[in-house]
């Protein structure tokens, strides 16, 4: 397992891509607000084609077309509306700044008061790049990415679900429960930490593996470093339920392979250079309260 730093900076600071929450159409004077901080700052905006829509506003480009425009992409919202920005953007590996409109996330940093000030930070180069983890899952040949975590579960409340696993081939484990999920660091911090796994610094390259009330007083969570590939194998006559970062779910058969490794490219977020994970863990969870 190794940290990853890095110095990285936008190359222009010309255009972003805004993408806001869903079914949020009253947040328009709040993001009126926010473009015309932008455009003090010589920033031009340009929404996706769904945000507009919601907003009411006749222009708007499709996500793709959007991330070929433009030198970074702003998500308005919370910590959800961020980890799809970022999904569904992954192809085009552009650095996205989260803007928080309640109060702090554990990924997004920059709340609405505080907009002004940071593009005059990040004018002046004032910021930070963190490159985080993804994972890739290959399954029925497709592949799925994502920034939080991947999980599996049992299709029905009423049984548990046998799961076979292998590490680069090699069988190490049979979960009999709710499930499995397998996260990224920065997901450490959301389901994974719910059900007792352990929380794993966001900027590390890792895997964590924790069961879900496994049917063993024996399974405890694994971190494993990132240069694996896990397998998992479904045994169970009513398949599985696979789920994306808890927002895209996939039904699967019995006896299908899930094959999950490190995605060939990071997620990039940009952050307050005085952000502090630690800072953000106490805020957040309590921690010496």
């Amino acid at each position: 397992m190794k940290v990853t730093k890095s110095d990285e900076k936008l190359k222009a600071v010309k255009k972003a891509g805004v993408v806001l929450k869903p079914n949020s159409s009253d947040m328009i004077d709040d993001f009126l607000e926010i473009k015309k901080h932008f455009i003090n700052h010589g920033i031009d905006t340009i929404l996706e084609k769904n945000s507009a829509k919601m907003l009411g506003f006749e222009k708007g480009l499709p996500l793709k077309e959007l991330c070929k425009e433009v030198d970074f992409l702003v998500s308005i919202g919370g910590d959800g509306t961020l980890l799809s920005v970022v999904r569904n953007s992954f192809e085009f590996n552009l650095p996205v700044l989260g803007i928080h409109m309640g109060t702090l996330g554990f990924l997004t940093d920059v709340l609405f008061e505080e907009v002004d000030t940071f593009l005059t930070d990040l004018k002046i180069g004032n910021y930070k790049i963190d490159n985080r983890m993804m994972v890739e899952c290959h399954v029925d040949n497709r592949c799925f990415v994502a920034f939080n975590d991947i999980v599996i579960s049992r299709r029905t409340v009423s049984s548990m679900i046998k799961i076979k696993a292998k590490i680069n081939g090699i069988s190490f484990n049979s979960y009999h429960g709710d499930g499995v999920i397998i996260s990224t660091p920065t997901g450490s911090t959301a389901y994974n930490l719910s059900v007792g796994g352990p929380i794993v610094y966001p900027l590390t390259d890792a895997f964590i593996i924790t069961p879900v009330a496994s049917h063993s007083l024996t399974q405890r969570a694994l971190v494993m470093p990132a240069d694996i590939e896990i397998e998992f194998k479904i045994k169970d006559s009513q398949g599985a339920v696979l789920l994306i970062d808890g927002q895209d779910t996939y039904e699967v058969a019995d006896n299908t392979v899930i094959k999950v490794n490190i995605a060939n490219k990071k997620a990039k977020l940009i952050h307050r250079t005085k952000r502090n994970f630690f800072e953000v863990l106490n805020d957040k969870l309590g921690w010496g309260n």
